[in-house]
């Protein structure tokens, strides 16, 4: 049995895996950590792994720990930037044989979108990404929406694509959208949402879109569950659920 630690338990995504991990047969929830309890409860139940779910500007800092005493980690964090998963790269470093798995997000099916959109996006001349979330959410674009505008670009890049065409000059208001590695990325904020997200491709005469929605969160456990068992095989730091499902 993997004896996990869930870092942010009482959470929507913790508590959710919380359930999922404790219905599998070879994992096992060995603490909960929440706001205001020690971290020390991680080692002293002898947890392999750990699962963050907080936010990014304390996610960093849990990684850093549980690195220093020797526990791999998963993380859920949205937000969890290039600049972070440097940061955990040093970390890492000085402790070789130590795996953080960092995924922006858990479902197949939006893995899956990222890996069609990159494949997509050298053939067409337009690309644009917009991400729908519920109002709860606090951080935009979404981790998904900059790893797939990431994707996308480098996708682009190695096949010599031309930027893409935009002729606005004018937009006091920011309506364009955001713009990550070169592709505009739209957030959407609205109740109903859980996680969608939606790429445009266009060409002369036609438009190529790809769609994945999320309306529970229970969809987002399997990819949960492969990660934790998966990043004690893995060493170092990987960013994204493609390398453990073989994308």
């Amino acid at each position: 049995m993997t004896r996990v630690a869930v870092i942010g338990a009482q959470g929507r995504m913790g508590s959710t895996s919380v359930a999922a991990i404790e219905a599998s047969d070879d994992l096992e929830v060995v603490a909960q950590v929440d706001v205001g309890d020690d971290l020390v409860a991680i080692t002293d139940a002898g947890a392999h792994v750990a699962l963050d779910f907080t936010q990014p500007d304390v996610a960093l800092d849990h990684v850093r720990w549980c690195v220093e005493h020797g526990v791999h980690v998963v993380v859920g964090t949205s937000g969890f930037d290039d600049q972070r998963v440097a940061e955990v790269k040093a970390i890492t470093d000085e402790r070789p044989g130590i795996g953080v798995l960092v995924v922006p997000n858990f479902s197949i099916g939006a893995v899956l979108l990222m890996k069609f959109a990159g494949l997509a996006a050298p053939f067409f001349e337009s690309v644009e990404v917009i991400e729908m979330h519920h109002p709860d959410k606090v951080d935009a674009p979404s981790g998904t929406a900059t790893r797939t505008a990431e994707v996308i670009a480098a996708a682009r890049d190695a096949a010599g694509s031309p930027a893409l065409p935009d002729a606005t000059t004018t937009d006091p208001l920011g309506a364009r959208g955001g713009v990550v590695a070169g592709i505009p990325v739209h957030a959407v904020r609205s109740r109903g949402f859980v996680a969608s997200q939606e790429v445009l491709l266009g060409g002369t005469g036609e438009i190529l879109s790809l769609r994945h929605d999320s309306s529970t969160r229970e969809s987002f456990m399997p990819g949960v569950l492969a990660a934790l068992r998966a990043v004690g095989e893995r060493p170092g730091v990987t960013v994204g659920l493609e390398a453990v499902l073989g994308l």
